[in-house]
């Protein structure tokens, strides 16, 4: 029997396990992906996450990559306004990156993610946790923690509400694409009067740009799904550069707006972390320092009922200190998304309105 299974290996689930393995706990990481990914995804870590990293011994190498500062070079209906620096509040990186740094330190603790691992099935006593596998295996272990995203499958097998709501259209369509000729040195943000636009972010020890933008619609008014001609249209409008051909898109996504949060973060021996346990607006770069938060205070919780007496008090603590925090997060970040969305329709404005 493991001390500790962490179902998923994004940041949130990769940041516990090293955590819990640093302390000496003995633990296996499960993920249902066939291996990593190399999406930008969430590209910004906060001051509070590169602390748990220094901890962690990861912070070095992150910061070797990462940019602690940027330019947001803000266009309005294709005319150059302005350029604002933005700095102190972390590291601008892509997300694959902090994974496979979180991947090789876990890895130099002896411990290896295990891909093409599907959970199925959760049942527990007062003695542990037992969980079923897609192939028919069983894991034992003292205690499970879901770090396993918006569609968690943990959070589904335990039956814990996700209260909240979930937009049905896309509010921004999403990827990775190269965008030769344009300039590297900042991060472009084109808005037009209506509100809608393009931003393209270059991401540091790369040489692509995170691509976001309006949809595009098609002629009876539904969003047209993302790929690189959707792309190319939408900078051809928006920004007004021609000769800018984008290329090699290698991420494809539609995000929409979802703000919801569990009702409770911990059944019996089952814990949730990141969003597994709460999805929000992105304004702010809060979604995936929050999950990397929750794993810092999981850890001290795990570590305490594993080296001590244990019992509810022990185990309570993790809810008690950070549902407060999701729930605060997830009302903060849709002050923030609206903040933003108002604030971008006025020339020179950018997503800095949505930082502190």
């Amino acid at each position: 029997m493991t001390d500790v299974l962490i179902v998923g290996s994004g940041p949130t689930g990769l940041t516990l396990a090293c955590d819990l393995a640093l302390r000496g706990a003995a633990v296996r990481v499960i993920d249902q992906r066939t291996g990593p990914h190399r999406e930008s995804r969430g590209k910004g870590l906060r001051p509070s996450s590169v602390e748990i990293f220094e901890k962690l011994g990861v912070a070095e190498s992150l910061a070797a990559v990462g940019q602690d500062e940027v330019v947001l070079r803000k266009y309005f209906d294709g005319a150059h306004v302005n350029d604002t620096p933005v700095g102190g509040n972390g590291l601008l990186l892509g997300q694959w990156q902090i994974e496979e740094a979180l991947r090789e330190r876990l890895g130099s603790l002896g411990v290896t993610v295990e891909y093409g691992t599907r959970l199925t099935g959760i049942t527990q006593d007062p003695a542990g946790v037992r969980a079923e596998l897609a192939d028919g295996t069983v894991i034992g272990a003292r205690y499970l923690a879901g770090c396993d995203g918006g569609h968690s499958a943990t959070r589904k097998l335990l039956g814990i509400p996700f209260e909240g709501n979930s937009e049905q259209e896309p509010a921004m369509v999403i990827g990775d694409v190269r965008a030769p000729g344009l300039s590297r040195d900042f991060w472009h943000q084109w808005f037009s009067s209506d509100g809608s636009g393009i931003m393209l972010c270059p991401m540091p020890g790369t040489d692509t740009f995170q691509l976001q933008a309006s949809p595009e619609q098609d002629e009876h008014g539904e969003p047209v799904p993302p790929s690189l001609e959707t792309f190319q249209r939408l900078f051809d409008r928006h920004a007004r550069i021609p000769g800018i051909r984008l290329a090699d898109a290698t991420w494809l996504s539609a995000w929409r707006v979802s703000v919801r949060v569990v009702t409770r973060m911990r059944e019996g021996r089952v814990f949730l972390a990141g969003d597994a346990a709460h999805v929000h607006p992105i304004a702010g770069g809060l979604g995936m320092n929050t999950g990397i938060g929750d794993a810092a205070a999981l850890g001290r919780t795990l570590a305490a009922a594993l080296t001590g007496p244990g019992g509810e008090e022990v185990l309570d603590v993790y809810e008690a200190e950070r549902l407060p925090v999701a729930v605060e997060v997830v009302a903060d970040t849709a002050r923030r998304y609206d903040r933003v969305v108002s604030a971008v329709r006025t020339p020179g404005v950018g997503t800095e309105a949505g930082l502190d």
